[in-house]
């Protein structure tokens, strides 16, 4: 007995397959919805719009503070710096080398001069040693100053115990040093050592009447001012808005972009990112760029629309554009004026290079100006001269990209923008009085450089793009097209009539697709491929049979019609071998249909004398599917009237429309073009294509006369 529940969830999981996949609503709403997140953080975490300066020009125009804000007054702090420090005199010291030679001529009279044991008869020659080291260290950290240093130095906690109170006078070399300094210097010295008095008296007494030299101590004077400066707070000023900041013509100053990034960043605070409405005003503006694609893709490219591949792809493509826009903002915010190294970033010709390739040129045009509106008004960059620089060179990238067949014309396309694009630097040059200068160089050197970026970019993209997402670009096909290719040169040498069918089927197949607007390229490329089942058992058909010998009169009407129809099976055999793409695949299997193998199954007919009831049709059917697509249904029209032309006697005008007609017809009544989307304006204008074609290949020529001897 079956289990309820397990029946129960089978269901579920068929209903919401059967939902999912044959809904195709509900994917394109996901895809819709994906876009609209992507473009909303786009565009509600975008940077603060302040104008851009670059120091050392000219305003192009007036600059006020759009709100109250504080910035840090570089120039007013350093006033105050230079105040603080107005009172600080120079600082001395005691020349280490007489310090040195003193204690030399102590030592040296301690060790000759035995007096000195009379005065302190309980004191050794260590302890002097011991005193004197004490002295020297002391006086070796002596300072000296003038009194307004010294309280200077106090109002700003700086320690001033090994400091003393005195300026030499400056045409004096070597001095000696008043008794009230050395009585000064003795209450200094004792406080810091524990010695007895008598032996420091003794010591000192010898020190003092020496004279000495001071020296200028720039180390220590510059700590002293280091320290001054460091305490001395950042004076920030109040900028009231409404404020000019800075005024048309006039040179931009540190002080100025100073000002901007403060108001900038002021902005920015005042700007909250998780407030209602401005959540659900950027929102809005999400909601009005995606209607309007889709509504664009409705109007002008419903096949995009229709296909979730496609819409996918699409979708794909703008969230890596806006992806490669904020990283570079990123990298140009890292300087301290934005646009001081990048003037002109280049970022729509990325959109347009994939847009051209794996869409269409008319899409391609649409999104660039979609993405160059929206950046333009997201970015930190000049407006106009972003919107046009980049719009000019997308307009360069999918005009040139029309003719693209090699992966390397990438590059020549970058090339050729590149070039597009330097008489509109040259003219943004022009209008702002900067006619010859470094700048110009480097506004194309940058140039060159954001298209070598691009280029690259676009070359490691567009094989990933097309495997993820299923898509056959021009340049693909063109690579298909290579007669040098391991499959080619087998259709060529182990099928030769195969291989010349599929040569005049894909010129024929193109013409068509061009007339009614499918994509010929793949009709022609596609066609090379699409009979090499017939690899498997090549002499089956007659196109390939040398001998008078028919080797399908060895077999029934029913194995015959099997042979025929296995070559669609060993066709996707092959082609997945060989790594097709599924677009090649798709047209291999759906080129023949349903349609029965009406030549056999007449055999069969007449051997059963005319009772069809005896007959197995299923036998004489390809398995298919039917085609699916415009490209497939026209591949299966052109081979079935190229291959009928063949055989007939007469090749006029008349003679092709009839059998051009019949052709058709048996397909339409056998329902096999049901699937695939054709319209009767299309099916009449692959009929009226079709004649021309034929009536080209199959044009009279004049019998030459023979040539008498």
């Amino acid at each position: 007995m079956d289990n309820p529940d397990s029946n129960a969830r089978s269901f579920n999981l068929a209903f919401y397959k059967n939902f999912l996949f044959k809904n195709d609503l509900v994917f394109r709403l996901l895809i819709g919805l994906i876009g609209l997140v992507c473009l909303f953080l786009f565009i509600h975490f975008r940077e603060v719009q302040v104008d851009a300066l670059e120091l050392g020009s000219k305003a192009s125009s007036y600059v006020v503070a759009q709100l109250d804000f504080d910035f840090p007054d570089e120039e007013a702090t350093f006033f105050l710096k230079q105040e603080a420090l107005k009172d600080l005199g120079p600082i001395f010291t005691l020349d280490d080398r007489k310090i040195a030679q003193v204690r030399y001529d102590f030592e040296y009279y301690l060790i000759h001069d035995n007096l000195w044991k009379e005065k302190l008869k309980e004191t050794s020659l260590e302890d002097l040693y011991k005193e004197t080291d004490a002295l020297v260290s002391f006086l070796k950290r002596l300072r000296f100053a003038d009194v307004l240093t010294l309280k200077k130095m106090k109002k700003f906690n700086i320690q001033v115990s090994d400091f003393m109170v005195f300026t030499p006078a400056k045409e004096e070399k070597e001095i000696l040093l008043p008794p009230e300094y050395w009585q000064r210097l003795e209450e200094l010295f004792l406080k810091q050592q524990v010695f007895p008095q008598a032996e420091a008296d003794f010591v000192l007494s010898f020190f003092a009447e020496k004279e000495w030299f001071l020296q200028l101590d720039g180390r220590i004077e510059k700590s002293v001012r280091s320290i001054i400066e460091n305490s001395i707070p950042q004076k920030y000023t109040e900028i009231k808005a409404g404020t000019r900041i800075i005024a048309g013509g006039e040179k931009v100053t540190s002080r100025h972009i100073a000002m901007l990034s403060a108001m900038k960043k002021a902005v920015s605070e005042k700007r909250s990112l998780l407030s209602f409405p401005s959540i659900v005003g950027n929102l809005i503006i999400s909601l009005v760029f995606i209607v309007l694609t889709a509504m664009y893709l409705r109007i002008d490219q419903s096949r995009v629309l229709a296909s979730l591949q496609k819409l996918s792809l699409l979708v794909c493509t703008m969230i890596l554009t806006l992806a490669f826009a904020k990283v570079t903002e990123y990298v140009l915010l890292q300087n301290a004026s934005p646009l001081e190294a990048v003037r002109y970033p280049l970022i729509v010709p990325f959109a347009a290079f994939l847009l051209s390739i794996l869409f269409n040129s008319r899409l391609a045009l649409f999104g660039s100006t979609f993405l160059a509106i929206l950046l333009s008004i997201t970015l930190i960059v000049d407006h106009t001269q972003f919107l046009v620089i980049n719009l000019t060179a997308a307009l360069i990238v999918i005009v040139s990209s029309a003719s693209l067949k090699k992966r390397k014309e990438v590059f020549q396309v970058g090339g050729k923008c590149l070039l597009g694009i330097i008489p509109v630097i040259l003219a943004f040059n022009f209008l702002t009085k900067n006619f010859w200068s470094l700048a110009l160089l480097q506004d194309i050197g940058l140039s060159a450089l954001f298209m070598l970026i691009i280029s690259v970019l676009v070359m490691g993209m567009l094989p990933i793009l097309e495997s993820l997402f299923n898509v056959l670009t021009d340049i693909t096909l063109m690579e298909y097209t290579d007669p040098s290719s391991e499959l080619l040169k087998r259709l060529a040498l182990e099928m030769p009539g195969t291989y010349q069918h599929s040569l005049v089927l894909g010129n024929i197949a193109e013409a068509l697709a061009s007339a009614i607007g499918a994509n010929a390229l793949l009709c022609r490329v596609a066609t090379l491929y699409h009979d090499i089942g017939k690899l498997a058992n090549a002499h089956f058909f007659t196109e390939n049979q040398t001998l008078d010998v028919n080797i399908h009169q060895l077999l029934t009407p029913a194995e015959s019609a099997q042979v025929i129809i296995s070559h669609v099976k060993d066709g996707v055999a092959i082609a997945k071998k060989y790594h097709l793409p599924q677009p090649f695949i798709d047209v291999i299997q759906e080129h023949h249909g349903t349609m029965l193998v009406y030549y056999f199954y007449h055999q069969e007919l007449e051997r059963q004398m005319g009772d069809k009831a005896k007959i197995n049709e299923a036998l004489f059917r390809y398995l298919g599917p039917k085609p699916k697509s415009k490209e497939s249904a026209i591949i299966m029209l052109a081979d079935g009237v190229e291959a009928a032309s063949r055989s007939l006697e007469k090749t006029g005008e008349e003679a092709l429309r009839g059998l051009i007609d019949k052709v058709v017809k048996d397909r339409v009544d056998d329902d096999q073009l049901n699937e695939c989307n054709l319209t009767f304006a299309e099916l009449m204008t692959i009929k009226k294509t079709l004649l021309k074609v034929l009536l080209v290949s199959h044009h009279v020529r004049i019998k030459y006369p023979e040539k008498k001897a």
